[in-house]
């Protein structure tokens, strides 16, 4: 017998009111004009295996590459948080031991003293994960802090099965590929240290992200997700 191989994807559902609802307000959002004062920042999380050397490599030479042991030792994990802004090329990448409500106030409101302390107030694109909440702020903070921080937010939040409408995911996808495909880590500064450089690279580059996918292109291409209308 042949087997064949499975590929995955992320199938939406058909004829669905509020996955189309959510999918046009995320792309009515990334067509809108760059705003400084009212910037569209994505997030991302993912989560990652530490992994420590258990034997001494073996140093490149001009003649042969670096050998490394084929065994490890697990050491916990961690969680990736990263946030890009589409229209301007930035991109931050972070590191925390865990992925919890208060870890992802904590980076949101981290973004929102610095890079946007001036900001009146910015729309965050995310997914519907149960930790991306407003309730998570006031796990983290005191409730007048909280409120503060809430009153600068304009939540985006891509549909269920629509996580690639997410600039943010697309970013995480290229943070794996280019800073920690085949690579071990082991610990959680190590992982901080590296995916910094990464984010310090690709901003010194300001590669922006050109979204072509618009409301008009997803109502012909994506027509089978949209209820239909009785007469």
């Amino acid at each position: 017998m042949t087997k064949r191989k499975i590929e995955y994807w992320v199938i939406p559902p058909a004829q669905d009111a509020e996955f189309v609802a959510c999918m046009e307000e995320v792309l009515e959002t990334y067509a809108e004009a760059y705003d400084p004062k009212y910037p569209v920042l994505c997030m991302d999380e993912q989560p990652v295996q530490l992994l420590k050397e258990t034997r001494v490599s073996i140093a490149a030479t001009k003649k042969q590459g670096k050998r490394v042991d084929y065994e490890y030792e697990r050491n916990g994990t961690a969680s990736i948080f990263i946030f890009a802004e589409p229209l301007s090329g930035f991109r931050q990448a972070t590191a925390r031991a865990r992925r919890t409500k208060t870890d992802w106030a904590i980076e949101v409101a981290h973004m929102l003293d610095t890079r946007y302390a001036d900001c009146e107030k910015l729309t965050l694109v995310c997914d519907n994960l149960n930790t991306h909440t407003k309730g998570a702020f006031y796990e983290a903070f005191e409730p007048e802090i909280a409120r503060a921080y809430i009153k600068r937010i304009n939540f985006c939040y891509t549909p269920k099965h629509g996580s690639w409408l997410n600039v943010a995911e697309c970013e995480l996808s290229c943070l794996t590929s280019q800073c920690l495909s085949d690579r071990r880590l082991g610990e959680l500064t190590e992982l901080q240290t590296e995916i910094a450089a990464w984010s310090a690279r690709t901003n010194a580059k300001q590669r922006g992200v050109d979204w072509q996918f618009r409301i008009e292109k997803a109502r012909v291409k994506l027509k089978r997700l949209y209820p239909k209308i009785k007469a």
